[in-house]
């Protein structure tokens, strides 16, 4: 195995503990992180988001799969089951991961998924119907940013 490949697999395994520390423990001190939630989040930022992830996720579970890798650039697939805590609705969130490596360690990792389809499991009707407007998701990216700023890890 690559050993790019064995980065995501203790990253990935670490998630699955809920261990964020194990997770921050694979990124690059410059890492730059991405997804619909949060958009851009460099260094400290992406590793608090993973900390306030596992602390919050108290019924989170991890699955992956699909994990590919090389010297410069590799990919895997994760599923996320959970409550989201702000309704109480069930979530089962597909997640493509791109990621980047310097030095040993994931310098960028990209995380997409529908976040129209997020927001309908998340949010309910009221996701379903108007989770594809820009503003609405606008909304959700300032709520989540402001909760990474007011985390305390």
């Amino acid at each position: 195995m690559h050993p790019n490949e064995e980065l995501i697999h203790r990253f990935y395994q670490s998630f699955r503990q809920r261990d964020a520390e194990g997770m921050v423990a694979c990124y690059h001190p410059e890492v730059v992180f991405s997804d619909p939630v949060f958009p851009e989040l460099r260094g400290p930022s992406a590793g608090n988001m993973w900390r306030m992830l596992c602390q919050r996720g108290k019924d989170l579970q991890i699955a992956y799969r699909d994990v590919q890798a090389d010297n410069a650039q590799g990919r895997a697939h994760w599923d996320a089951d959970y409550t989201f805590s702000g309704t109480g609705r069930k979530v089962r969130n597909q997640i493509d991961a791109t990621f980047v490596f310097q030095d040993g360690l994931i310098r960028e990792h990209r995380d997409h998924f529908d976040l129209h389809r997020w927001m309908g499991m998340a949010l309910g009707l009221k996701g379903h119907l108007l989770g594809w407007l820009p503003p609405v998701q606008s909304t959700v990216r300032k709520q989540a940013a402001t909760a990474l700023r007011k985390f305390k890890p």
